[in-house]
């Protein structure tokens, strides 16, 4: 009888971790969940996970595709790339159906011939495959492999569902933290331009003689006769390097 799954505390410890935002990148944190799916669940000899950016609803004609992707050995990677250079494979019924797949004896699979050979080639009898969609854009699916036909009881998937949820939900959180960073950065620059751009207006208003919106349509009509951008042209005036 198979090995019964223990989610110990390091274990939870580890699973935790993996949802921390700003840690890791795409490769780093689908490597991790792989690392530890072979560590942990009885039977896995190792895993491999990948990212996918799924077609919203205005695009259904749109295919899924692979953007990151890593395993827990590099033969098992190679599996991975290769079928993912064909564009078919259970991995790609996986992402079709958002249902998990699973042959026990490789050997004895007829559905893949093509993905069952590389399989046979690098050792490997039995395999797994847990899709989970966190949010629209982001599915995660995590691929656990056995070297002995059976090795992967359907007891064992319940961490493997665990593993891809919380891989799943790692992305999409870095996803968001990157968003926010990008937008945080985009408002700071702007703030800083039109700190340039009110200082560069002040200083025209003094050697003109003029008021705040004379100042502002000259240095618009600088910035396009000139073909310089409002903020660089603000920052040579302010810099006292002229408009030349």
């Amino acid at each position: 009888m198979p090995a019964t799954t223990v989610l110990t505390d390091r274990l939870a410890v580890e699973i935790a971790r993996l949802g921390m935002v700003g840690e890791s990148s795409d490769v780093g944190t689908l490597s991790r969940v792989a690392e530890l799916a072979a560590q942990a669940i009885p039977g896995c000899a190792g895993a491999s996970g990948v990212r996918w950016a799924m077609p919203d609803e205005s695009s259904p004609g749109e295919a899924p595709e692979p953007l990151a992707h890593a395993a827990s050995h590099p033969d098992l990677a190679e599996i991975t790339d290769r079928q993912l250079a064909r564009g078919k494979g259970p991995v790609f019924d996986v992402v079709a159906t958002r249902r998990p797949l699973a042959a026990d004896d490789v050997l004895a699979e007829t559905r893949w011939s093509e993905a069952t050979s590389d399989m046979l080639r690098r050792g490997v009898r039995c395999f797994s495959t847990t899709p989970h969609d966190h949010t629209s854009p982001v599915l995660v699916t995590l691929t656990l492999y056995g070297v002995t036909p059976g090795a992967l009881a359907p007891g064992q998937h319940a961490l493997a569902a665990l593993l891809a949820a919380q891989g799943s939900a790692a992305v999409s959180n870095t996803l968001q933290y990157d968003e926010v960073h990008r937008t945080a950065a985009q408002l700071r620059e702007a703030v800083e331009s039109r700190a340039v751009v009110d200082q560069a207006k002040g200083i025209l208003m003094h050697a003109l003689g003029c008021d705040a919106d004379q100042a502002f349509a000259e240095m618009r009509r600088i910035s396009q006769t000139r073909h310089l951008k409002l903020t660089a042209l603000a920052q040579r005036i302010v810099g006292g390097r002229g408009v030349s």
